[in-house]
């Protein structure tokens, strides 16, 4: 479980730079924002973080500017910074470009047979994980099957922006019951054993219906959340 205490595992490898240290702040706060136990109301301040990492304000200050531009906080003047909560508009349109990437990620990752026994066994993991309701976990394992695909393209660019969007949807997921989608496992089995049979159409369909299946429910879910009531 993720604690302020863990905050500090950082600073003990870090040379006391400005740079190093608006780094170690950035990282240690994003970790905090992505631990899924924060709330919309949660207050975070420059001052609860620079104890912690037993550092100046300043560099915390920067990190804080930085997550959001990054999209993961928003900050009121004189009051603090606060998780920043997702529209359905914004989900549908990461969801959207999310998309986009993974399929161009099947179309051009390079098939090996360490990767097809990868993926073989992140979607094995996928179903224990369901099946025990280990939402959390379950999340993790199906980013990690993602990234994989990714990160096989060897295209370090599309690696880095997608690992960004993934953290976004990370947050929102944690922001609403719907964590997990019953159709991962065999969306899931029909991408890796397309690619192992080297078959990239089918790889790409596959990977569109997952990904618009898991939006659209998302979607649907922050829409009746944020529905007015009278």
């Amino acid at each position: 479980m993720f604690t302020p205490e863990n905050l500090l595992v950082d600073n003990l490898s870090v040379k006391e730079t400005s740079e190093n240290l608006t780094e170690l702040a950035h990282r240690s706060i994003k970790r905090y924002i992505l631990s899924g136990q924060l709330t919309a109301e949660s207050r975070l301040t420059e001052d609860f973080f620079a104890r912690q990492l037993g550092i100046s304000k300043s560099p915390v200050r920067e990190a804080l500017n930085t997550l959001q531009s990054e999209g993961f906080l928003r900050i009121e003047p004189r009051r603090g910074a606060y998780v920043y909560r997702f529209s359905a508009k914004e989900v549908a349109d990461l969801y959207d470009l999310r998309e986009a990437l993974e399929v161009f990620a099947a179309a051009t990752v390079q098939i090996t047979p360490k990767l097809v026994e990868t993926l073989r066994q992140s979607v094995e993991r996928t179903c224990h994980l369901i099946y025990d309701d280990r939402k959390s976990e379950h999340i993790e394992e199906d980013i990690r099957f993602h990234q994989a695909i990714v990160a096989g393209t060897g295209n370090q660019e599309l690696v880095q922006v997608h690992s960004t969007i993934q953290n976004k949807l990370w947050l929102c997921r944690c922001q609403t019951y719907r964590l997990t989608s019953p159709d991962t496992p065999e969306s899931h089995h029909r991408i890796s054993e397309a690619l192992a049979m080297g078959d990239r159409a089918a790889a790409e369909e596959a990977t569109r219906r997952h990904i618009r299946a898991v939006r659209d429910m998302l979607v649907a879910d922050l829409e009746r959340a944020q529905e007015p009531t009278y």
